[in-house]
């Protein structure tokens, strides 16, 4: 498919060939973006995994410093007093009773983060083929299934900019960072996050080149190369 007259303009400044330095490698996507909106920046990881097998997983989430730039919407399944504290710290939708579960059961998903209280575990179960597929479903391994005491912070955390990184079936993690209209610093600070993350998370089976390769990139311009190994010794 050919791409736009801006989409041409902009690769011609970016240096396929390059690995760039991470603070670089932000200043110049902000300087070639050109969508007329505030687009999303995203990184995409290719692990030095094998998702095929169980001891190289890598799963779990980060708060990103700096938030997404967007309003994230929190659904908690609970009910009795930790419905009330959920409502309490801000949650948006609470899932308490048989009439919300049979909507989100008939695919109702208006919303980016799902948390529960272990009690609520046995009804969320059934709610699998709805959830999953669309990476909301509660997993103690996510910090989305939690005592009602830590709902509060959980609440606070998924609304301040946490998200789940987990390795796919292609051996890729792809998440969001932010807006192009961060600053570099923003951009860079919450690149760092996650990076420190997946170093700490690095599965002790992985031999090897743990990250093989970054690229950064806004939802329509072209692909950033940022140095793994540089990426990597900035957070350890």
């Amino acid at each position: 498919m050919p791409r736009g007259r801006k989409y041409q303009e902009a690769i011609t400044k970016v240096d396929r060939e390059k690995l760039y330095e991470t603070r670089a490698a932000f200043e110049l996507l902000k300087e070639i973006s050109f969508e007329n909106f505030d687009a999303t920046v995203e990184v995409h990881l290719r692990m030095g995994l094998d998702p095929r097998q169980s001891d190289q997983q890598v799963r779990g989430t980060v708060v990103l410093p700096h938030g997404l730039g967007k309003t994230v919407r929190v659904l908690v399944f609970a009910e009795g007093d930790a419905a009330k504290a959920a409502e309490k710290a801000g949650a948006d939708f609470i899932a308490a009773d048989d009439e919300m579960i049979k909507k989100i059961n008939d695919g109702w998903t208006e919303f980016d983060v799902a948390i529960a209280v272990p009690q609520m575990m046995g009804k969320v179960g059934r709610l699998g083929r709805v959830l999953g597929p669309r990476g909301l479903m509660p997993n103690p391994k996510t910090g989305t299934v939690i005592p009602m005491d830590d709902l509060p912070q959980a609440i606070e955390e998924a609304k301040a900019g946490r998200i789940e990184y987990r390795l796919d079936k292609t051996a890729n993690i792809h998440l969001p960072l932010g807006k192009i209209s961060f600053s570099v610093d923003q951009l860079r600070g919450n690149f760092l996050a996650l990076m420190q993350a997946l170093v700490k998370a690095r599965p002790a089976s992985s031999k090897g080149a743990y990250i093989r390769r970054i690229t950064i990139a806004t939802t329509m311009s072209p692909g950033i190369k940022i140095d793994p190994l540089q990426a990597q010794g900035a957070v350890q």
